[in-house]
């Protein structure tokens, strides 16, 4: 096989040969991976509303987005991987992590969500890791409708939408938030269980 073997493989072309581990899908991955501290600089640099916090969010749709892209890509093309599967939500986790830090850090979220959040997402990505040479676990229904939730709510509350619109505008942003926590944690208990049950 040779140390080479896996970066050998289709990068973009469709077939059922075995795909590179720098595919198209995986490549947007680490970018995903490698802007998130952009994201913060932008998000940080000017906390009052304005030019600065709205790139800010406009890059973190853009980072969530992409989610949805490689991942189009990597199942129309099948260039599917072991190593996508694992960056693949290693970039959601420090995306959208860094997003609730970021929101805690501004005093627009409380501290309390953020750590419940991040020891969800952290806990699962080590177990994710630690597992990885016996099985790959990808994402399931519970895990993709987590991000999306989160998608919508952390813009929201990162251009900051309450401020543009008034009142109603901050109900809104509660909400989205109220449904994206209340995901993650269902999505983190669900995997939990699988998890479980699979040991055994």
């Amino acid at each position: 096989m040779g140390i080479l073997s896996p970066l050998r493989g289709r990068v973009w072309t469709r077939g059922e040969t075995p795909a590179s581990v720098l595919s198209v899908p995986n490549l947007i991955s680490f970018v995903r991976i490698l802007l998130t501290p952009g994201f913060v600089w932008l998000a940080l640099a000017n906390p009052e509303p304005g030019g600065l916090r709205t790139a800010a969010a406009l890059l973190f749709a853009v980072l969530i987005a992409t989610d949805f892209v490689d991942g189009w890509i990597a199942r129309g093309r099948n260039l599917v991987t072991d190593l996508g599967k694992l960056v693949d939500p290693i970039a959601d986790k420090a995306i959208t992590g860094s997003a609730f830090v970021v929101l805690s850090i501004l005093g627009e979220l409380d501290w309390w969500i953020t750590i419940v959040v991040l020891v969800r997402e952290v806990g699962i990505t080590v177990y994710r890791l630690v597992v990885a040479k016996e099985v790959v676990i990808a994402a399931d229904w519970a895990g993709k409708a987590k991000t999306m939730a989160q998608g919508i709510a952390l813009p929201l509350a990162l251009i900051p939408f309450q401020a543009w619109v008034g009142e109603w505008g901050t109900w809104v942003c509660v909400v989205t938030m109220t449904i994206a926590v209340a995901l993650t944690i269902y999505s983190g208990v669900e995997f939990v269980v699988h998890a479980f049950r699979s040991r055994r």
